[in-house]
């Protein structure tokens, strides 16, 4: 009985310290990554984990426009190809959408088409969106006016350069590390961190602005701070507002905020919705900012959005991922684990899939092989 107690007491003072060490080191972020991942059998976020979170209500449309069906509706049958990767990766939803009809949809483990699940960084795509929008509105002047003008930290040497347009296509020139699965990585820590404003403000700038794209989630982060500053709204109120309810969106959306006390949306991801109202984000996209003729972004700004900046970045744009695909070009939203909203335009698709994980050969801001699956499997259901 003494050794119990003795063993008892020595595991409670040693948990006392290591929680200490956290505080004292500013690593307690630590300590909300234990609970709300790993206890829950994870290892690193997952689609359902923003009910362990803060969150802020974005309220559907008040005149909800469902997606009609179209008239060859789940016709078609699932390849076998396509069934072996929903199984493998875990999905949870794929729909096909076809001149603006829902031509297939299925859903897996226990989700059904209104389900929640976490964007991830698919909202990278709607925050650059808001971005255009406060250009077009007058809050910010063009993509080069300088982010020192609203976030006074980035006001000296090389940070000076540093324009809007560099957060939205991803080319700061700051030491964001985007690693997901280390703990101490400032992408871990700004997913726990109660105080994101606090993390994204002790980046540093290291590289010249604007003459290379990396992919940072901080970019985003800051974009989000940008925004705020520059139209004076919350973004989920100021993303409400301007896509949300008129894209006819049917069902509320919550989106991530680091704690009720700072109240800043993750920008960079966390949008917990549903594939089909996803989709009108993409279909806003095809039709070059205009949703049943009104045009709700101006339509050059997507076309810079899903144009590549820079020559030896083809893959990114604004905002946008672009991968060809047979000879075809697709313009991608994209999130951590295989979320996808992927656009062609010429063939009027959309499709969209959500999931657990996407294929192994994961690496960061690269194409997975799974992306090329989706595409081809999608093409030869609808015989194109």
């Amino acid at each position: 009985m003494k050794f119990l107690k003795k063993t008892l007491k020595f595991i409670i003072i040693f948990l006392v310290v290591i929680v200490g060490l956290l505080y004292v080191t500013d690593t307690d972020y630590l300590l909300k990554a234990v609970r709300t991942i790993y206890l829950n059998g994870h290892t690193t976020a997952f689609l359902e984990d923003y009910k362990y979170f803060d969150n802020q209500k974005i309220e559907a449309s008040d005149n909800p426009k469902p997606w009609p069906n179209h008239k060859d509706y789940n016709s078609a049958e699932v390849t076998q190809r396509l069934k072996n990767a929903n199984k493998d990766w875990g999905t949870i939803a794929y729909v096909i959408i076809k001149n603006d009809s829902i031509w297939f949809e299925e859903y897996y483990d226990g989700f059904n088409e209104d389900s929640k699940s976490n964007s991830f960084s698919m909202a990278k795509s709607y925050v650059s969106g808001l971005m255009g929008k406060a250009i077009e509105e007058g809050y910010i002047k063009s993509l080069e006016q300088p982010v020192c003008d609203f976030l006074p930290n980035f006001c000296e040497g090389e940070a000076l350069k540093m324009t809007v347009g560099d957060l939205s296509s991803m080319a700061s020139g700051t030491n964001w590390d985007e690693r997901y699965y280390s703990p101490f990585s400032i992408t871990t820590r700004a997913y726990f961190d109660d105080d994101l404003a606090k993390v994204s403000n002790g980046l540093k700038v290291v590289k010249t602005p604007g003459t290379a794209f990396k992919y940072a989630s901080g970019d985003t982060q800051m974009l989000a701070m940008v925004i705020e500053k520059a139209t004076g709204k919350k973004l989920y109120n100021y993303f409400e507002e301007s896509f949300w309810k008129p894209l006819g969106s049917e069902n509320d959306v919550l989106w991530q905020v680091d704690s009720e006390e700072h109240d800043l949306v993750k920008a960079y991801c966390c949008i917990a919705g549903n594939a089909k109202d996803f989709a009108r984000y993409g279909k806003l996209f095809k039709d070059y900012g205009k949703w049943n003729g009104n045009q709700l972004l101006d339509s050059s700004f997507v076309v810079k959005s899903i144009t590549p900046r820079f020559t030896e970045s083809p893959e990114y744009g604004y905002g946008w991922w672009l991968k060809d695909v047979n000879g075809k070009n697709f313009k991608m939203m994209r999130g951590h684990l295989g979320q996808y909203v992927i656009v062609q335009p010429e063939d009027n698709v959309i499709i969209v899939r959500l999931g657990h994980q996407k294929s192994p050969d994961a690496g960061i801001g690269q194409f997975t092989k799974d992306i090329t699956l989706y595409i081809e499997e999608a093409y030869k259901m609808l015989g194109l």
